[in-house]
């Protein structure tokens, strides 16, 4: 009569360990990629906006003799006559009174800054620096210049103003 040992199949402690190790490494590699690509895609979202926001405001300013939305950067509903209809003249669009048109509205609805989730717009005369001081007070996530129509937005913690020429500059996350 024969004997034959039985072999137990199975994996050893130490080779669990070995494994829980290096999949622990590998996590360790790749977590940090995922969560700077979400604030990457909240870098590319807020440069979108700024390039439709600047192009609605140029529409309104052809649409309204050269005129900039007179509430954009007043501190009050900012946002408000690129969100209605208007005739040429800026006023509200009522249909029948106007020969000017029904133009609007430009946007759906208000901007938010994707960086810092605010939408209140700040005025300044000239163009602030990119990656500069905000040169507004208070929490705004816009900031335009009353002069010639340009919209710059503020950095994730408003200290900054936002560059989109250099989105890897260290201003833009303070």
């Amino acid at each position: 009569m024969r004997t034959y040992r039985t072999r137990n199949s199975g994996f050893t402690l130490v080779e669990i360990l070995i494994v829980v190790i290096i999949l622990g490494i590998l996590a360790a590699i790749v977590i940090p990629q995922f969560t700077s690509a979400s604030q990457d895609a909240r870098k590319n979202s807020l440069v979108s906006q700024l390039q439709t926001i600047r192009s609605q405001i140029e529409l309104y300013k052809l649409q309204h003799k050269d005129q900039l939305p007179t509430s954009l950067g007043s501190g009050t509903n900012d946002w408000a006559e690129m969100l209605k209809q208007t005739d040429a003249d800026q006023n509200d669009y009522v249909a029948g009174t106007s020969t000017t048109g029904p133009f609007g509205p430009y946007l759906q609805q208000e901007p938010v800054n994707p960086l810092n989730s605010y939408s209140a717009v700040g005025s300044v005369t000239t163009d602030p620096t990119l990656g500069g001081a905000n040169p507004v007070s208070g929490n705004v996530g816009w900031i335009v210049n009353t002069t010639n129509g340009k919209v710059f937005a503020t950095s994730a913690k408003l200290g900054y103003v936002y560059n989109e020429a250099d989105p890897t500059d260290p201003n833009n996350d303070l």
